[in-house]
């Protein structure tokens, strides 16, 4: 216990104090929210006076250990029929746009000339959930820790690109109507945080709806892991033609959290918890978010974006600008 607060006590104490220092800005100014003041002090904290190793344990833990946390308690707060309210076309609208963003992850990938492996790391990741999806899938098709940390990177990075730019896009299309605007965020940033930070710059609304889209994303991991334990990575061989003796067992389940979520949901449609808990878990899980934001722009670093090239950025922003046409079309289809 010892170790694990020296090693963690000062990344999330960070994280704590910046994202208490956004909440106060943020009561002057009320439009742009505690989520944006997170994310912006900790990359400028993060990329300065603060960038030391000794915070990456915290906020490490923040970023990822947090939202968790913050997942299952936003279930204290969702009735079943608020999940179901998605429907089958909210299923097949995920469904779709995944598979069209590893498609065009691929395609794009193959075209600028990255390797079969890479290309599917970087369709699942932006598929799916992010370095989650990347290291679920990475050991189905024998991926390199190269192949996995560059796509990680640049998916992250996409990824926060995306954060801010599609409430825009949600205002200028949808004038942030509930719905489509949360099927927009939610069916394509890359990580969960990511989804938690867009969705706050709307409204605490579409963060529940987008939370869930998410969710439904997450949960299709297994389809896209069963999908690529079949698919050919040598190069030069058809990749939809894989020899019988070469499949794999796939290592892919339903995270705990998202279980928690859906446990957390049931308990609260069936009454079981009180008023009181549901409306603390609500205030626990809103500062577990704030945290993590701040850990999020914390671990966003400058010369990660540099270190990948204008190559690999062009790679990330080409998929990330078929995931947006995909999604108008889909969502104009399907919601």
């Amino acid at each position: 216990m010892k170790n694990f607060i020296v090693k963690v006590g000062p990344g999330f104490l960070v994280c704590v104090i910046i994202s208490f220092l956004a909440q106060k800005i943020a009561e002057f100014f009320p439009a742009v929210g505690a989520a944006l003041f997170a994310i912006g002090i900790g990359i400028i904290c993060g990329n300065t006076f603060l960038n030391k190793t000794y915070f990456d344990e915290g906020t490490r833990f923040s970023e990822r250990n947090l939202l968790e946390y913050s997942i299952v308690l936003t279930g204290a707060a969702l009735m079943l029929k608020d999940i179901a309210a998605l429907g089958i076309s909210g299923a097949v609208f995920i469904l779709c746009q995944m598979s069209v963003t590893i498609f065009t992850a691929y395609i794009i990938g193959r075209k600028i000339g990255f390797n079969k492996k890479f290309c599917l790391l970087m369709g699942a990741g932006n598929a799916v959930c992010g370095s989650s999806a990347i290291a679920t899938v990475s050991p189905v098709i024998d991926a390199d820790t190269k192949d996995k940390g560059i796509s990680i990177t640049i998916v992250n990075v996409t990824g926060t690109i995306l954060m801010v730019l599609l409430p825009i896009i949600t205002e200028i299309l949808y004038k942030h109507e509930t719905l489509h605007t949360s099927a927009m965020i939610g069916g394509i940033l890359q990580s969960i945080g990511q989804v938690i930070a867009s969705g706050q710059l709307v409204n605490f609304e579409v963060t529940e709806v987008s939370t869930i889209f998410k969710i439904i994303r997450i949960i299709f991991i297994v389809l896209v892991a069963l999908a690529y334990s079949h698919v050919n990575t040598e190069e030069g061989k058809n990749i939809f033609k894989k020899e019988k003796n070469s499949d794999k067992k796939i290592k892919a389940g339903i995270p705990w959290f998202i279980v928690g979520f859906f446990i957390m949901a049931v308990l609260h449609t069936m009454n079981f918890l009180p008023e009181i808990f549901t409306k603390g878990a609500k205030t626990v899980s809103q500062q577990f978010e704030i945290i993590a934001l701040a850990a999020i722009g914390m671990r966003v670093k400058f010369k990660d974006l540099i270190s990948e090239g204008p190559k690999g950025m062009f790679y990330g922003l080409s998929v990330g600008t078929c995931q947006i046409i995909a999604a108008i079309i889909l969502i104009y289809i399907f919601i």
